[in-house]
């Protein structure tokens, strides 16, 4: 037998890998027959698992048929056939079968009727793996046995090949793994009837030609068929508990019932809803008319109530629609939300009533609680601030008249609520406000009114003199500075007020809030936990404020601002390394404004982000001419850093510029930090990822900014100049230097020490290894044409004066 094969070459290892490629692609597309895509996602998993499931309840069985029919093979082929060759191929299905009865108990215990996407799809792959080897194993048989067979021996092959083909019945429901155990049979048998090379054998490969194409579209079918049916029991499934979901939520939580009357108006269906709603037994219900039901059970009428209305309609047979019936019962008064339309028997004659009705009871209380809502503060059962205008006009109003009642508005704002409501959570915030406007009506009471206007905002308005309300003032600022105790936690806050005086400061509600305000505005900037009355001269700021507000939107767009740069100095070599952009104007007919005074306004209006942009523009593109180991610090409020798409402005920004990105340093405080939103954080990965340096400005005069240095990535770290200026008499404005040097060497941050004034003060700090200086010591801030000399001239005036520094020493 061996002497007649005719042996071909062996393929070289590059056709090999593209056969192993088309033979994983063939069984992909197979896989792919038994894909459930086109069905409604809900429904792919479970389908799967139903075709997965139908396959393996036979999958036992048919295992242990393999393994008697490989054991058959054995004994009718043991003299007549390689011995070897049918020890293999029983050990080979032996293992298959033993494998296939371990994993479908294995998935059984494993996964059992909870239905898994990893599940199924393992329990597929591990079933069509082995319906391939399995039909491989088989597949060898007649290649081997049916060409040197005898006539019985062929039989036998014909016989066994015939039954394993038929095999793929019992894994049809997944098709796939019927075409991957069947076709290496088919295939298999096709080669052996090529071998025998005798002319029964084109024969029986023309039957088995037939043979196979009528399997392959039964077990088709017989897969489609399986499919649509799982598909059903489970659409079926899905829907009978949908339906009962919704029966069972309908019947627990609506307040809607049918009704039905006679022609008499008696009832003649009730639900168990509608003797709920009425507090009435229900026998004793269906015994009554609807009509009588009404008149006996209404109420004294309300405007809303429309009980006449459903009594005249049902007297008439006209038909009504969503009218409302307050009835009262045990229970209290309830209301109905009633509709109805009369019916007719076949000849026309009035048959009685069928309609619908729902209790509104907490819908129509819902409504109540809104409207008191309206007027009141649902935390502190304050009046609110459309409460306050109402009383307030009045009050105005009562001022202006000839017999004078004067009355005094305090307006107050609480010191100290944010940092508690951080600190403690918004539970014990509006567990303070609550309090806090107990002590306010127990020292008004009874002749002022409260109000709370929002957030931690409060207004008293009080009738009478004037030293009243000073008088007032006084005991709200002593009150509620005492202690608060909530939740075994000790609280403290304090109170600032402004008082404006009607009708000597203002003749309106509007106009005066707004003088209280000022007042309000003076008290805090005075130092907190005190009153201040209105005068002319806090009006006389806000006019100022207005006005610099005009001009300063005037002036940048007319070219009045311009930048001077201070220059950041090494304190090792005194080589300029840095300027820092600084904001000056100068007003036309005025003379030169602040940025102490400026910067407050713009960012009380927002201005400040145009000027930040500005500043942005103009601070690159004047850096492009200095050196290029030079860098341009731009300070950038809190307000304009928070924005979404900042960091696309710088970058934009430095394109337009054509300024290198590690040349830009953005000064930040940490008040930016405070909200800690998410666009915070998106701008600095941004900015950090583009090259743009942090720099973290007035560090050590905030509340946590060492947790900041753990929160968020800075490259710099400047020192206020308040541990500077008394460096040489206050040792411990030098230790907390040190510390800081010592933290921010650690985190590998630079840090610049602003205010430095004397050699002395710089020789301490260079002592220190501090990175970079500013200060009055090198220059103060100065126009962009005059940074070249200030780059020259500082490096040789810093050597001169260490030099005679060492010579006093």
């Amino acid at each position: 037998m061996a002497d007649d094969r005719t042996h071909e070459p062996g393929p070289t290892s590059g056709n090999g890998v593209a056969s192993a490629r088309t033979a994983n692609s063939l069984i992909d597309r197979i896989r792919r027959i038994d894909t459930v895509d086109a069905l409604p996602s809900r429904y792919r998993l479970q389908v799967r698992a139903g075709l997965l499931d139908e396959t393996l309840k036979l999958a036992n069985y048919s295992a242990v048929t393999h393994l008697i029919i490989a054991a058959a093979l054995v004994g009718f082929f043991w003299h007549s056939a390689s011995q070897l060759y049918l020890l293999g191929v029983l050990t080979i299905i032996t293992v298959v079968i033993a494998a296939t009865i371990h994993t479908n108990w294995l998935y059984r215990r494993t996964y059992g009727e909870a239905v898994s996407e990893v599940g199924v799809s393992r329990g597929v792959r591990v079933a069509v793996g082995l319906a391939l080897v399995l039909g491989l194993a088989w597949a060898t048989m007649p290649v081997i046995l049916f060409a040197p067979g005898t006539s019985d021996e062929r039989l036998i092959v014909v016989a066994i090949a015939a039954g394993l083909i038929s095999d793929a019945y019992v894994v049809g429901p997944l098709l796939s793994v019927s075409y991957l155990f069947v076709i290496p049979i088919i295939v298999g048998s096709f080669v052996g009837l090529a071998r025998c090379g005798e002319p029964i054998a084109v024969s029986i490969a023309l039957l088995l030609v037939v043979y196979s194409i009528f399997v392959a579209l039964s077990v088709a079918r017989m897969s489609r068929l399986s499919r649509e049916r799982i598909l059903d029991r489970v659409r079926v499934q899905d829907q009978s508990e949908t339906i009962g979901l919704l029966l069972n939520e309908f019947e627990e939580n609506t307040s809607d019932w049918l009704w039905e009357t006679n022609e008499a108006g008696r009832f003649q269906h009730v639900s168990h809803r509608v003797a709920e709603a009425l507090g009435c037994p229900i026998e004793a219900m269906q015994q009554a008319s609807f009509e009588s039901l009404l008149r006996t059970h209404s109420r004294l009428r309300v405007e809303a109530d429309q009980t006449d209305e459903v009594l005249e309609c049902l007297r008439s047979a006209r038909p009504f629609h969503e009218l409302l019936a307050e009835i009262d019962t045990p229970t209290g008064a309830r209301w109905l939300l009633l509709s109805g339309k009369p019916f007719y028997d076949q000849r026309g004659t009035f048959a009685g009533f069928r309609g619908v009705g729902s209790d509104v009871t907490q819908r129509r209380e819902a409504e109540a609680h809104i409207a008191y809502l309206a007027t009141r503060d649902a935390l502190t059962g304050l009046s609110n601030r459309a409460m306050f205008h109402e009383i307030a006009s009045e009050a105005c109003a009562a001022a202006d008249d000839a017999e004078g009642n004067p009355v005094s508005l305090l307006y107050l704002d609480l010191d100290g609520f944010k940092g508690v409501n951080d600190r403690t959570g918004h539970g014990t915030g509006d567990a303070l406000l609550q309090q806090v406007a107990g002590r306010l009506r127990a020292l008004i009471a009874p002749k002022g009114q409260a109000f709370r206007l929002g957030g931690d905002e409060f207004a008293i308005l009080l009738p009478g003199p004037e030293s009243a309300a000073e008088t007032l003032a006084e005991a709200v600022i002593a009150a509620v500075r005492k202690p608060y105790i909530i939740d075994d936690v000790r609280v403290e806050i304090g109170v600032s007020v402004g008082i404006a005086y009607a009708p000597r400061d203002a003749h309106n509600p509007e106009d005066l809030l707004r003088k209280a305000d000022l007042a309000l505005y003076s008290a805090k900037e005075a130092g907190k936990g005190r009153w201040h009355r209105f005068d002319l001269t806090l009006e006389r700021r806000a006019h100022r404020w207005r006005e610099l507000d005009t001009a300063m939107r005037a002036g940048l767009a007319n070219g009045e601002m311009e930048l001077h740069y201070q220059p950041l100095v090494n304190l090792q070599d005194g080589q300029v390394v840095g300027c820092e952009a600084l904001l000056r104007w100068t007003w036309p007919g005025h003379g030169p404004v602040s940025p102490v005074e400026m910067i407050p306004i713009a960012e009380s209006t927002g201005f400040v982000i145009e000027i930040g942009r500005w500043a942005l523009r103009k601070a690159c593109a004047e850096a492009l001419s200095w050196p290029t180991h030079m860098r341009v610090a731009v300070n950038i409020s809190s307000s304009h850093f928070r924005l979404p798409d900042f960091s696309g402005e710088v970058a934009a920004t430095l394109a337009e510029s054509g300024l290198a990105p590690e040349r830009l340093e953005i000064e930040i405080t940490e008040s930016i930090f405070l909200a800690n939103t998410l666009h915070v954080r998106d701008n600095l990965r941004a900015l950090r990822a583009l090259g743009v340096r942090i720099a973290l400005d007035d560090f050590g005069t905030g509340y946590s900014s060492l947790s900041y240095l753990t929160q968020f990535s800075v490259d710099k770290i400047k020192i206020d100049r308040a541990f500077v200026r008394d460096l040489s008499s206050r040792p411990e404005c030098l230790s907390v230097i040190k510390a800081i040097m010592v933290i921010a060497r650690d985190l590998g941050i630079d840090v610049t020490v602003e205010g430095v004034e004397t050699e002395q003060q710089a020789d301490l700090l260079r002592a220190r290894s501090c990175n970079t200086a500013q200060g009055f010591l090198y220059s103060a801030a100065r126009p962009s044409h005059e940074v070249r000399g200030l780059i020259d001239r500082i490096p040789e005036a810093v050597r001169k004066a260490r030099h005679a520094l060492r010579d006093v020493a």
